[in-house]
């Protein structure tokens, strides 16, 4: 499977290539040169979970992972439940918060981890890894207990202090070890500004053998890719093969969407075949997708703290990927894909409107619930992305329902420790010393 640089198409990679180095020449992106359907679709919506995921996986890797390798990846990693709940007759909810860390970011961490191990494990002496990334919150922790303990890899986290949940900070800033985190003061585009540039820097890069956990990391991506599906095969499951189908030719994906990786890996599912209708991205007031698809001006503002605050991004770095799949790939975005933006009034409504009707959701997912409720058209049905557990957000639950989430032991767990992060100000050169300083 050959990738290209998105900025220098001429830089050409294979995905192992890709996975280690991360990024490519001027910060580029990773992405597919060609891309064909996964063959007999239907079929591979049939399949038990694992095999379905090995189908799309293999055929997005291609033949560069051994099958019993990609076997071993595959299910050591995407080894946790995908529930798909009813919310009401038209409407369900993709619960991805059930593997370690209580979030979607689970798959991608967990499967690019597995992918880097075996990759190691091909070259006797490998040198050591600096896994360095930026969070908004959910990345962080599903990074670090993906990477905690491996043998020569040590893993850095930059997240914007003060701008994510107390219990998310405690769920990956207090491993120690391997982990090593950064509270940067000053917001998350500077945090993956700061990324950037140290991956920029040519001795970083190769005296700390830099790689990236973002969804920049195309491993990272194309693990998503799974649970769009699993959704379409078990509404399959539901209704039986000839309904089911039917269904999701009139199914609508909602995605709560801030990097716009969750959303990207959406459209290549699409992309290679599953016969969905449309997806809609749901931000929140950094809303500069939403202000693009309307008026074709790219114009990012300084990004404002929500309570949906995973999704405090005003530069979006996966969107360039989702342009490559209109322009170099064919997909028709002008059709598949709309955007809106929820206010924090509109998403604590959305929150206690789902409470209603008996399902609990973090404020992410219940601004993706809000999203579909509002886009949904007459003869169609939709699954919005329920992206973290609850409890992870449990002073914004509090505020808004006036009740206490019970933790799950993951968060109880942590919820007394204590807090091992670095402060750091927003410049490079602070971050470069304390990098040169591990």
């Amino acid at each position: 499977m050959q990738l290209i640089n998105i900025k220098h198409p001429d830089e050409r990679v294979s995905f192992r290539e890709a996975v280690i180095r991360g990024l490519g020449r001027d910060q580029g992106l990773y992405f597919f040169e060609t891309m064909a359907e996964l063959p007999d679709s239907p079929s591979v919506l049939g399949m038990e979970p694992l095999e379905r995921n090995l189908a799309v996986l293999g055929h997005l890797v291609g033949d560069e992972i051994e099958a019993g390798r990609l076997r071993r990846i595959v299910a050591s990693s995407l080894d946790f439940p995908v529930p798909l709940v009813a919310i009401s007759e038209t409407i369900r909810a993709l619960e991805l918060f059930h593997g370690p860390s209580l979030a979607f970011k689970d798959f991608g961490a967990r499967f690019m981890a597995a992918c880097l191990a075996e990759f190691r494990a091909e070259k006797v002496g490998a040198a050591p890894m600096t896994i360095l990334t930026a969070t908004s919150g959910d990345t962080g922790a599903a990074v670090a207990h993906a990477y905690h303990g491996q043998p020569g890899i040590r893993a850095v986290i930059l997240y914007p202090k003060g701008r994510i949940s107390p219990l998310q900070e405690k769920l990956f800033c207090t491993l120690g070890d391997n982990v090593t985190t950064f509270a940067v003061e000053d917001d998350f585009d500077c945090c993956q500004r700061l990324v950037k540039q140290a991956f920029d820097d040519e001795d970083l890069r190769r005296g700390l053998g830099l790689n990236s956990a973002n969804s920049i990391n195309i491993a990272r991506l194309i693990a998503q890719v799974t649970y769009y599906f699993e959704a379409a095969a078990r509404i399959i499951g539901e209704l039986g093969e000839q309904d089911g189908l039917a269904a999701l030719q009139n199914l609508v994906f909602c995605v709560p969407s801030g990097n716009f990786g969750n959303l990207t890996a959406g459209l290549l599912a699409s992309a290679i075949g599953l016969p969905y209708k449309r997806a809609i991205a749901a931000t929140n007031r950094n809303d500069t997708v939403p202000r693009f698809l309307t008026s074709g001006r790219w114009d990012p503002k300084p990004t404002m703290s929500t309570v949906t605050s995973a999704m405090d991004v005003s530069r979006p770095n996966n969107f360039p990927r989702v342009e490559a799949l209109g322009d170099r790939h064919g997909l028709k975005l002008e059709q598949i894909l709309s955007a809106c933006a929820v206010s924090d009034e509109e998403t604590f409504e959305a929150i206690r409107a789902l409470f209603d009707c008996g399902y609990l959701a973090d404020p992410h997912s219940a601004l993706a619930w809000a999203a579909l409720e509002d886009g949904l058209e007459a003869g169609e049905n939709g699954v919005f992305l329920c992206t973290a557990h609850p409890a992870k957000f449990m002073e914004v639950i509090r505020e808004c329902l006036g009740i206490d989430v019970p933790l799950p032991s993951a968060l109880a767990e942590v919820q007394d420790k204590e807090v091992l992060s670095k402060t750091l100000p927003g410049n490079f050169e602070a971050f470069r010393t304390a990098l040169l300083e591990l």
